[in-house]
């Protein structure tokens, strides 16, 4: 299993030289498997640069991984060309509602006056499935997703692959109603599909002075985002959706303050960036620039 990020930016897209080296696109993560369709976690603003990639080396079936239906996370899909090739088989996944189908929901979004084409005319062959609380196969993986606190409907994916573990939970607020010291997560939401994780990507927007001013907002401090990790036994830990407010020097400061919490060795908690690349196989785990 190949994974890639794409974008990682939390809320909104930025631009601007401060933010060049960890990225301004919002979320997005390409899974390429052993065998069998390409993985799209989330369809931020970064899945454009993807579908530009996807096009240029054609994939026949995509499923793309929705965690929830807030604009940072969805914003990209119209531009996602694989939607605009015929004959591409593209299934969407999301978190079920009691109020509306997934297809429902993500055409209020595709569809005038927010969007000039109707998420029922594009050429490719676009199925939708709620997000499975139960293993499912896809290719040679195995992929489950499991609610998360988050405002709305959301979930995190885990996905499975020769022994090896990847768990996405991008938005993700575990300290809401609980005292993380005395209720391990592993207990609580999140903690299931997280649990045991060879690499898991986590939210991290806030640093611990910042969380204070955004209780309920649906994010992690780097207080939570550590004892979640730490009570998950996750292996390694890629820190996610940065605040759009913060610089690439304030992101380090921010990386130096989780290594000092990490019980491991440096090099198994990093930031995502866009261009970052983690290979897990039966020969462990690696990350690359």
């Amino acid at each position: 299993m190949l994974a890639r990020v794409w974008g990682c930016r939390g809320s909104l897209a930025v631009s601007g030289p401060e933010t060049v080296r960890y990225g301004g696109n919002t979320s997005c993560i390409e899974v390429r498997l052993d065998s069998g369709p390409t993985l799209v976690l989330d369809a931020g603003t970064g899945i454009r640069a993807l579908g530009v990639a996807i096009d240029q080396d054609p994939v026949d079936e995509l499923h793309v991984l929705l965690t929830h239906l807030h604009l940072d996370h969805l914003q990209g899909l119209g531009f996602f060309r694989p939607l605009f090739r015929p004959g591409a088989d593209v299934h969407i996944w999301g978190p079920a509602s009691p109020v509306q189908s997934l297809a429902d929901r993500i055409a209020t979004y595709l569809s005038p006056p927010l969007f000039p084409v109707r998420l029922t005319d594009v050429p490719a062959q676009v199925t939708f499935h709620d997000a499975p609380k139960e293993a499912v196969t896809i290719g040679s993986a195995t992929m489950r997703a499991g609610k998360v606190a988050h405002q709305g409907p959301t979930v995190g994916y885990r996905i499975e692959e020769n022994g090896r573990t990847l768990v996405y939970i991008p938005d993700h607020e575990p300290s809401i109603g609980v005292d993380l010291r005395d209720e391990p997560r592993v207990r609580t939401d999140g903690g299931d599909v997280a649990h045991d994780a060879d690499v898991l990507f986590h939210d991290a927007q806030y640093r611990d002075d910042e969380y204070v001013q955004h209780i309920g907002w649906g994010h992690s401090c780097t207080e939570h985002v550590m004892g979640f990790a730490h009570d998950a036994a996750a292996h390694a830990l890629v820190l996610f959706h940065h605040d759009p407010y913060h610089t690439d020097d304030e992101l380090d400061t921010l990386l130096a303050d989780a290594r000092l919490r990490w019980d491991g060795a440096h090099e198994q908690i990093c930031l995502a960036h866009e261009g970052l690349t983690v290979t897990l196989d039966r020969d462990g785990v690696r990350f690359a620039d």
